[in-house]
């Protein structure tokens, strides 16, 4: 199998994909085309069918596997797929597990380096909090661990969430060293917890699309309360403590356009977001670059803010 980020501007396909999204338009002179985003384990690639009606073109529908026939152009500085042929595939004639993108890294060490950072934690009721819902409740650590941290931006893949929840965790494990102000206890118990929300508000793959629940409420509000639905559990535990913890999450995005309900107030609130916002696009610069062969200027990127430029990698 040929790999979707195997693929050069120029290469010709022809390969099983998962049709992960497909929606019909039509161009400004009337003409009906078909948009498509491909997907395999290494990540998505856009199609474009512009004579969806021809006889080479099977019906198929979003999360159908279909055989793609077409050339590999460039638009935009990404690469896309001009579809000639489509075949609508039948079970059997693919393997399901290679085409759902998944981390680089492994999970189980993943989920090790996360335990030992809870282990670490000498507050006695953050430990006990996150000792009941990342080492206790299977359930959760399963969909944690399965989960992707976005529908599309970053790290939109299989273990995506666990994997920025580690690197934030890690980053906030640093400014405490660097910034004995903070509490160590506080910040990485609400860096571990931030994103917890996700496993609610994105269906795991190969759907991986936001759920009813997660449309209305959105993953910063719902993972505030389940951060309360666990801390009633834990007898004893300081109000001030459980508010200051809901802060950090809920102002964990920094700006109310961001979709933070509260800007941070406290200081471990700001570094959470700091620690965040970094990990977020930096793993936005890297897979814009890996999935691009062009070098220079790529054009104005809507997280980044900027006209992003590539220049050779290492």
């Amino acid at each position: 199998m040929k790999y979707l980020k195997e693929y050069h501007e120029g290469d010709r396909v022809s390969e099983i994909y998962l049709c992960k999204f497909k929606q019909s338009a039509v161009t400004k002179n009337g003409k009906p085309y078909d948009t498509a985003i491909l997907q395999d384990k290494t990540g998505n690639m856009d199609a474009k069918i512009w004579d969806p009606g021809s006889a080479g073109i099977d019906d198929f529908d979003a999360l159908d596997f279909i055989e793609v026939n077409g050339d590999i152009v460039s638009f935009q500085g990404a690469l896309q797929v001009n579809v000639k042929r489509i075949r609508r595939c039948s079970e059997g004639e693919y393997d399901p597990s290679e085409y759902l993108p998944t981390s680089k890294k492994d999970r189980n060490e993943m989920y090790g380096q996360l335990k030992e950072l809870v282990a670490s934690i000498e507050d006695n009721y953050c430990r006990q909090l996150l000792e009941k819902m990342f080492i206790e409740d299977k359930d959760f650590v399963q969909a944690f661990g399965t989960s992707s941290a976005a529908k599309s931006v970053h790290h939109g893949f299989v273990g995506g969430l666990m994997e920025h929840t580690l690197s934030v965790a890690k980053l906030c494990d640093y400014y405490c060293t660097q910034y004995p102000i903070l509490k160590r206890d506080l910040l990485l118990t609400a860096a571990i917890c931030h994103d917890i929300g996700k496993t609610k508000e994105l269906s795991l793959f190969p759907e991986n699309d936001y759920t009813d629940e997660g449309n209305l409420l959105g993953h910063i509000v719902m993972g505030s309360e389940m951060i309360s639905d666990v801390a009633k559990q834990i007898p004893g535990f300081p109000p001030t403590l459980l508010g200051e913890l809901k802060h950090c999450i809920l102002s964990h995005h920094g700006e109310l356009e961001f979709g933070s309900p509260k800007k941070p107030a406290l200081i471990e609130a700001l570094a959470l977001n700091f620690a965040d916002n970094t990990d977020a696009k930096m793993e936005t610069f890297t897979e814009l670059l890996e999935t691009t062969d062009q070098i220079g200027w790529l054009g104005y990127n809507r997280m980044l803010e900027s006209n992003v430029r590539a220049t050779k990698m290492k």
